[in-house]
């Protein structure tokens, strides 16, 4: 009896370390349980960049329509997307209420290289992923020195150089003038496009003019440009203003060869209200498809995106660039957490975004795809060069290695 007894006790001990194995192999780092994941970010759902906001409405309706499906690995996801108007001091305000209050177990998607920059100390002080911002300069590149800051969008030291190849190839005594805005995004343009026209950049980059958010107008700013003779203009400037310098350009005479960033590409929030016949011809780089490009009519996954918006987010705009995005966004922010399986610790979130390697997201163009590792923290480096031709974007070119 003494030796049955033992035995069942062996079988007991033996069954139950069968079973610990999942329960041990769970490390969660705050803000996830077994039924819950929560994720924080800041979004300028008011102020001068309020276009934008749409990009975080499509996201939090994408994890509406996720939890529905039964989350991620079984867990719901709570997301939190506060409006910090595009000033950097209530970034940081939110930002410390997402991390202390809301006890999030990230920051991700937090649009704007201003706001982005507030909060970049405070989070990796903390060891907290500041995962897939939308801010392009080249700051958020920095694996050694921000380990915990992931860029999505392509760096806009990558445009700049982008387009100075291109006047140099199309125009090669081009008088540049440049409006920029004057902030992390705008001087990392003027930066790649100098390095980029090398020993030129003197003898072609005529004019430049800077403005600052909260400036009501940036018409000074054009006509003194303009007085400078130049012949190509460049806009590294936030819709809002991309939109205004775009009508004020016609609107003085003005008829330069004319650059735009990939954040200004929009037809509904740039050019549209810039006037689409003051519009026809801007030239840009992207790396997305154009909303209500016919190209895309039959593209599965831009069908996808449709039936998404009828069903989940009714409200948003189909010719909006933003919605496509804020959906395609949410679909990565996914499927990083879903590689973490059940290891939802920070450290672990930050190896699973570094180590991506021909993932795709729906509005990525076609031979598009994120790649990153931990040297690396720049997921998009190829591009294409667009025209808007009065009605729609149009492709022309190759696709460009922006690295």
């Amino acid at each position: 009896m003494k030796a049955r007894s033992l035995w069942l006790s062996a079988i007991a001990l033996w069954v139950l370390m069968l079973s610990a194995p999942a329960g041990v192999q769970k490390k969660y780092d705050p803000g996830v349980t077994d039924t819950e994941i929560k994720l924080g970010q800041t979004m300028p759902y008011s102020g001068p960049v309020s276009a934008a906001g749409v990009i975080g409405r499509a996201e939090r309706a994408y994890f509406k329509m996720l939890n529905e499906q039964g989350g991620i690995n079984g867990r719901r996801v709570t997301f939190i997307s506060l409006d910090d108007g595009y000033s950097p001091p209530k970034t940081l305000e939110h930002t410390r209420r997402l991390i202390e209050q809301e006890q999030v177990l990230a920051i991700m998607g937090s649009f704007g290289s201003a706001t982005n920059a507030a909060i970049q100390k405070y989070l990796t002080e903390r060891k907290i992923p500041q995962l897939f911002i939308q801010a392009g300069a080249s700051r958020w590149n920095d694996p050694v020195h921000f380990p915990w800051t992931m860029p999505l969008v392509p760096l806009i030291r990558s445009e700049a150089k982008a387009h100075g190849a291109h006047i140099l190839q199309s125009n090669p005594n081009a008088r540049v003038a440049v409006l920029y805005s004057n902030d992390d995004f705008g001087k990392d343009y003027i930066s790649g496009l100098k390095e980029r026209l090398g020993a030129d950049a003197a003898r072609l980059m005529v004019a430049e003019a800077s403005y600052e958010t909260n400036d009501p107008t940036i018409d000074s700013q054009i006509v003194a440009l303009k007085a400078s003779g130049a012949d190509t203009l460049i806009l590294a400037a936030t819709p809002k203003f991309t939109a205004q310098a775009i009508r004020k350009v016609f609107d003085i005479d003005w008829h330069p060869t004319r650059y735009v960033v990939i954040v200004s590409t929009s037809p509904l929030v740039v050019l549209k209200p810039a006037g689409i016949e003051k519009s026809t011809g801007v030239i840009a780089v992207t790396d997305e498809k154009a909303v209500g490009d016919p190209q895309w009519e039959t593209d599965r996954e831009y069908q996808d995106w449709l039936a998404f918006m009828k069903a989940y987010f009714p409200d948003g705009d189909i010719n909006d660039q933003f919605a496509f995005v804020g959906y395609g966004n949410a679909i990565l922010f996914a499927e990083v957490l879903r590689r973490c399986g059940d290891d939802l610790t920070r450290e672990h979130l930050m190896s699973v975004a570094a180590h991506l390697q021909g993932v795709r997201i729906p509005y990525l163009l076609p031979g598009v795809s994120l790649n990153t590792s931990p040297i690396d923290y720049n997921p998009i480096k190829q591009m294409h060069f667009q025209r808007f031709n009065g009605q729609r974007w149009e492709l022309f070119g190759d696709l460009v290695d922006g690295s």
